[in-house]
């Protein structure tokens, strides 16, 4: 039972990850491993993951289509305060795993250099939010922690913006976010990938029906120009989805590049998407800047 003794309810004391589940299968379990990996050394906690993705495993055999979220937390201490200790394998957990069924079609899916598949969402608008990321320091950058207040409050302000919109004429599916620096890292609940005009070519070859499994052509959305995406060194989140992105183009002719997203690139974009392990690849349509000009691909 939680209590207000729970460490990642009084300080955000631990870590979650969230997975795709279909017909039973988590999907990109490595790399879900991976973070329950990373983020355990970092914050100095004693987990087994080989032990616990067997219990995830079974967890999405009775799931079958959804979602699974893990929720990680030091367990309580006998100290008090912010203080803990800790062993050679690090501090004791709590685990909590919320399961949701979700029964939407998978409509789409694109392709990846090795044979994989990411699910591919319908295109959708997105728009730059006044909200900022923190800016973190290097122990912390990159993680999912439980401190997710950032992304709270930009998400509330999307919502927003959405309300007061004609949803008849438009609404805006995810949200830019930049960091206390100043420089546009990811958005609301996905990290970002983006071309710019020195790399645009036809954009015929971008109609998501031409980049389908089952076409002759599948990979010209991720392999006919220069993706790139922004840095985690500072602020945001390093999702599973944009790690196996970096990872699948790496062994293409045109790998992602790591470069800072900035206010003077925005008018330059060709391309953009927006990615999680949920969702996979949320194609972007356009991009409404804070000056209110509109950015369309």
């Amino acid at each position: 039972m939680l209590t207000p003794n729970n460490r990642g309810l009084a300080y955000g004391d631990g870590f979650f990850t969230t997975m795709a589940v279909i017909e039973g299968t988590i999907l990109w379990l490595d790399y879900h491993q991976q973070r329950l990996i990373s983020h355990s050394q970092a914050l100095q906690l004693d987990i087994d993951s080989d032990e616990l993705l067997l219990d995830l495993q079974a967890q999405a055999q009775q799931l079958q289509q959804g979602m699974l979220k893990l929720i990680i937390t030091r367990a309580e201490q006998a100290l008090r305060g912010y203080g803990f200790k800790t062993s050679e394998s690090g501090s004791a957990c709590e685990i909590w795993l919320k399961a949701t069924p979700i029964t939407e079609v998978i409509a789409e899916q694109l392709s990846l250099p090795d044979g994989r598949s990411l699910l591919l969402q319908p295109m959708t608008q997105a728009c730059c939010l006044a909200s900022q990321l923190a800016c973190l320091p290097p122990t912390l950058a990159g993680l999912k922690s439980l401190n997710r207040l950032d992304n709270v409050l930009a998400s509330g302000e999307l919502q927003s913006i959405n309300a007061e919109l004609d949803s008849a004429y438009k609404s805006y599916g995810e949200g830019l976010l930049r960091d206390m620096s100043g420089a546009w890292v990811e958005g609301t609940m996905s990290n970002v990938f983006y071309q710019l005009n020195d790399t645009v070519y036809s954009k015929s070859t971008l109609s998501l029906k031409a980049n389908t499994v089952n076409n002759s052509e599948p990979l010209n959305y991720l392999t006919k120009s220069q993706w790139y995406t922004p840095s985690m060194s500072q602020s945001g989140v390093a999702g599973v989805m944009r790690q196996v992105l970096i990872d699948s183009l790496a062994v293409t002719t045109k790998p992602v590049i790591i470069r800072p997203l900035t206010d003077n690139d925005l008018p330059q974009l060709s391309q953009l998407f927006f990615c999680n392990a949920v969702r996979g690849v949320m194609p972007v349509s356009a991009l409404t800047l804070l000056s209110g000009e509109i950015v369309s691909f």
